[in-house]
C-alpha cells in the first residue's frame, strides 16, 4: 500500500511503558464512484493486534482512531472486509455497501458513511487499492 502510494493512514499502538508494538491498522485509498461521480473513499485494512494483546480493547481503540481521523480528513465512506457482529460496533453495515460493484461484495463488505449522507444517485464501483488484488492473487 505504501510504495503504492495508497496507504492513507498508519497507526500504531504501544506499550507507553516497553514501546512495544501492540497493534497497527492501516486505511488506504478506494476509487469509489456514487452517480457518475468519484466519492472520497477509503478502506481500514488491515487491522491486528499481537496475540498476547487480543481481547484488551487495543484494536477497538485503533479502529476507532482511524475512523475519526477518515471523518475529519473529509472521506465520505469507509469500508471493510470482516465480521459483521464485530465491525457493526463501530456503525458498519452491510446495508450501507450493498449496490456497490466489488469483488468482495457480500456478507462481510461493509461500509460506513462517515459524514451523515451520501450523494444521490445509483452506487457504481467500489475498487481497493492494486495490493488487495495482488494478495488474493498470491494465494
Amino acid at each position: 500500500l505504501a510504495i503504492d502510494g495508497d496507504l492513507v493512514l498508519a497507526l500504531i499502538a504501544r506499550d507507553e511503558r516497553t514501546n512495544e508494538a501492540l497493534g497497527m491498522v492501516a486505511v488506504s485509498k478506494m476509487d469509489v464512484v456514487i452517480g457518475g461521480e468519484e466519492v472520497p473513499s477509503v478502506a481500514l485494512a488491515p487491522l491486528a493486534v499481537m496475540p498476547a494483546f487480543r481481547q484488551t480493547g487495543v484494536a477497538e481503540a485503533l479502529a476507532g482512531a482511524a475512523i475519526d481521523e477518515m471523518k475529519r480528513a473529509g472521506a465520505l465512506l469507509m469500508f471493510v472486509l470482516g465480521e459483521p457482529g464485530y465491525y457493526g460496533r463501530f456503525g458498519f453495515s452491510v446495508e450501507a455497501a450493498e449496490g456497490f460493484e466489488s469483488p468482495y461484495a457480500g456478507p462481510f463488505f461493509m461500509a460506513l458513511e462517515l459524514q451523515g449522507g451520501l450523494p444521490c444517485g445509483p452506487r457504481g464501483k467500489a475498487d481497493h487499492a492494486p495490493a488487495f488484488a495482488a494478495l488474493s492473487e498470491e494465494a
